[in-house]
């Protein structure tokens, strides 16, 4: 039977998780925490905080599975797909209305189905616009992660928003039934390992940030540095998508103003 009970225990593992994997623990809620390690902890067959911390020091498989444990995050291509109908026709247009340059930060990118999604819409936007000049930047703390996210190859059921036309351009069918993204959307997208608890944006003066579905892992503090991070970012009059279910707390609401509310879009003035 686990027992999980001691304190000290549990702060001496998460400094060794801390040490190891290069992640700020305490910027994430510590139940969502204890819960990630729980689940390790059933798979390894481990009886207490300190018995796991011997295994992980002892596992670099280990090590990678807690990560992937610690950092989960489901996606899909187009999810929320009235988010990327508001991109596709309104604030693409907005953005690009008088140049032909947009710089984009996908935050917490996962295996990349967000900013693949995002080229898609860049893409169908240069078959009218040849001179459009356009960077995503795709970032996540999980190298595993971004490897896969650079091969750019999934399951079909990850690209159920994605349209026939879509996929008939941007995808190809591969022996093993799954579809892997067509060598023309590479280009558009710049992968990077970034921790997003730093306090440093990926660039300065961008027009667009998506972090959605980050920060209902982390406790108050760390979501409103997040939030901050964020608009120092961007430039004026650029956009922020959070996920559906976040919210700005009282003490950064005032960085932005909103710009579709009930999608969680808001702009910095």
């Amino acid at each position: 039977m686990i027992k999980v009970s001691n304190d000290d225990d549990f702060y001496s593992l998460r400094n060794t998780i801390e040490r190891l994997l290069n992640m700020q623990c305490a910027s994430y809620k510590e139940d969502y925490i204890k819960r990630r390690i729980l689940s390790r902890m059933n798979a390894t067959k481990t009886q207490n905080y300190k018995e796991y911390q011997q295994v992980l020091l002892g596992n670099k498989t280990e090590m990678e599975l807690l990560r992937n444990a610690l950092t989960i995050n489901v996606t899909k291509f187009f999810r929320d797909p009235e988010i990327f109908d508001t991109l596709k026709k309104e604030i693409l247009p907005e953005i690009l209305r008088g140049k032909n340059r947009i710089r984009i930060w996908s935050a917490g990118c996962s295996s990349g189905e967000e900013p693949y999604s995002l080229a898609i819409l860049l893409a169908e936007y240069k078959s009218t616009h040849r001179d459009l000049d356009a960077l995503i930047y795709a970032s996540d703390i999980d190298e595993e992660i971004l490897k896969k996210a650079r091969d750019g190859i999934y399951e079909k059921q990850a690209l159920e928003n994605v349209s026939d036309v879509y996929l008939k351009r941007y995808f190809a069918e591969r022996e093993d039934t799954k579809f892997e993204v067509k060598s023309l959307l590479k280009p558009f997208i710049r992968f990077q390992s970034h921790d997003l608890m730093r306090g440093i944006p990926v660039a300065r003066f961008l027009d667009l940030v998506l972090c959605r579905n980050v920060t209902i892992y982390f406790n108050e503090k760390q979501k409103n540095l997040l939030v901050t991070t964020i608009n120092e970012g961007l430039a004026p009059g650029g956009f922020y998508i959070m996920g559906m279910s976040e919210y700005l707390g009282r003490e950064v609401e005032s960085l932005f103003k909103p710009y579709r509310p009930m999608h969680k879009i808001f702009v910095k003035p």
